[in-house]
């Protein structure tokens, strides 16, 4: 029986992508071997297809960057080198670090909304200085005074001298910054949040739900929904290989 071979055209039109990007896949290692047709064409088979599918899933994770574009990468590699085995673990491990983004995320979360509702985050007695604050918090004093040009802060200052003064308040107000920051929220996002919640928003709906007027947009200023997005397509890359491997 003849065996049916795919064009790189038809597995671009079956994933969504430009023929183009099904070349860079194969250049990038991306793909298992193709061989060529004597006249040199690409003989594409239902296998590369398959994991072509699988390919599309694990880009979608590329943008999260660090360990998580990181894991995405080396598990379609692993794929393509003919190890399923060994892509499925990574598949695997994949799913718990979107489960460690997500839970950091809905911790910030529950710490913004705590805040938001005037629970104490700090107990500082004595106003600090800047030096002080960063210092305390583990941060730079570059990224404090960042975060102040960028709006998510305003610091008083001493009027003898214009040194600014952090109080209990403006503190617990850089932890909640300062975590978001780092479970992945923009700062952007952190921007928006901060503004409704003067307006008497809802914090978590306010830290999800991007302006429908904003010039700029990024996943993160979704980060919550976006990682639970994240979870579901992790799901979807562990059945498309476990597929792969019972073909």
């Amino acid at each position: 029986m003849t065996r049916r071979y795919l064009r790189t055209s038809d597995l671009a039109k079956a994933v969504g992508v430009h023929p183009n990007t099904i070349r860079l896949y194969e250049k990038w290692g991306f793909l298992p071997p193709v061989p060529r047709s004597p006249s040199g064409y690409r003989l594409f088979t239902e296998d590369h297809l398959a994991h072509a599918r699988l390919i599309r899933l694990a880009l979608h994770f590329t943008w999260l960057g660090g360990d998580l574009k990181h894991s995405a990468y080396a598990m379609v590699l692993q794929a393509a080198s003919g190890d399923l085995g060994g892509a499925l673990e990574l598949a695997y491990q994949l799913l718990v670090l979107v489960q460690a983004e997500r839970a950091r995320a809905e911790a910030a979360a529950e710490l913004l909304k705590r805040w938001a509702q005037g629970a104490t985050t700090d107990t500082t007695a004595e106003p600090l200085h800047i030096g002080e604050t960063a210092k305390l918090l583990g941060v730079t004093t570059d990224q404090l005074r960042n975060w102040e040009r960028n709006g998510l802060i305003e610091v008083p200052r001493n009027p003898r001298n214009g040194y600014r003064l952090y109080s209990a308040a403006e503190i617990s107000r850089l932890r909640v910054i300062r975590m978001l920051l780092r479970a992945g929220y923009s700062m952007m996002a952190i921007l928006r949040m901060l503004l409704q919640l003067d307006r008497g928003a809802d914090p978590r709906r306010a830290l999800d739900t991007p302006r429908s007027d904003e010039d700029v947009y990024t996943a993160a200023d979704q980060w919550l929904s976006s990682l639970a997005e994240q979870e579901r397509r992790a799901s979807s890359i562990i059945a498309q290989l476990e597929k792969m491997m019972g073909a």
